[in-house]
């Protein structure tokens, strides 16, 4: 069951009319949202950084936040899985052909998937990535559903039996096709500074958190090529993979080839955030 416009029904029943902007422009923003246990996973900041995307196309927010919560706790209730992923999509509506912002009301859906673990081999063996040039737009802090560089970037990958591109601007790492990148050097955990070239990631605010909390030594700071190719450890973030460690750079190991006491630690930590967060309300 999907919410599309006001409505829930079906997915096989819903229809989106052919000159919907979504369609036409990719003129629209999305966000991500897991569940767990039927909470969503830190909802007010995928609001705020919703929000923000909403911003940066200049299209005004359909919703309050509590509206939002809602209409999200709905189609919660209305699937059957416990953990979900729940994607929320906002185009600037439907109307003719213009690059000119028409004054029509904005197209939202929100539909839901389940939302499974990493497989556990993929813990223990780590997964492989490929670089490439980031060759997208300049304002990735955009949750724009314009993806076709992020999709032909993670085809890369794709095609070299890698689960994720690596994507490397100016000599600097910024993040991967679809997910947020870490460093570890010196035992240092290294994380790239946010900015217009970088997805503000909610699970990279997590890690940074706990790396806090529990007395890890980290520091955001620019973060070059070379660094990346001579990482202790590397390891990605998303709010549908979690925490993954890379094992495996452009046919290199990283490391000794298995994930490293840095992800071993941070993943236990995020594991326990997460079950003490929805047990007490607190990830929000």
């Amino acid at each position: 069951m999907i919410y599309l416009n006001g409505k829930f029904m079906p997915i096989e029943e819903a229809c989106i009319p052919v000159l919907d902007r979504g369609f036409i422009f990719g003129d629209g923003v999305y966000e991500v949202i897991p569940v767990y246990s039927r909470k969503p996973f830190r909802l007010t900041k995928h609001l705020r950084r919703l929000q923000h995307s909403l911003d940066g196309i200049r299209l005004d927010n359909p919703h309050s936040d509590i509206e939002w919560r809602d209409l999200l706790e709905q189609v919660i209730a209305q699937n059957d899985e416990d953990d979900q992923s729940l994607y929320l999509h906002i185009t600037r509506g439907v109307a003719k052909r213009d690059h000119a912002f028409p004054q029509v009301p904005p197209t939202v859906m929100i539909l839901s998937n389940p939302l499974l673990p990493p497989p556990a081999e993929l813990l223990t063996s780590g997964v492989a990535a490929v670089t490439a040039i980031d060759n997208r737009w300049i304002r990735c802090d955009i949750k724009s559903i314009s993806l076709l560089p992020n999709v032909l970037l993670r085809q890369l990958a794709v095609d070299a039996d890698a689960a994720e591109t690596i994507l490397i601007r100016d000599g600097f790492l910024t993040e991967g096709s679809a997910s947020s990148i870490f460093v570890v050097k010196d035992q240092v955990l290294l994380a790239p500074p946010k900015s217009h070239l970088i997805l503000p990631g909610v699970t990279y605010e997590v890690m940074l958190e706990l790396a806090a909390a529990n007395n890890i030594a980290y520091k955001i700071r620019e973060i070059t090529e070379e660094e990346l190719h001579n990482a202790e450890e590397i390891l990605l973030t998303s709010s549908t993979k979690e925490i993954m460690a890379v094992t495996r750079l452009d046919d290199r190991l990283v490391g000794n080839g298995k994930p490293g006491a840095k992800f071993s630690e941070l993943h236990k930590l995020y594991q326990h955030y997460k079950a003490t967060s929805m047990r007490g309300g607190i990830a929000n």
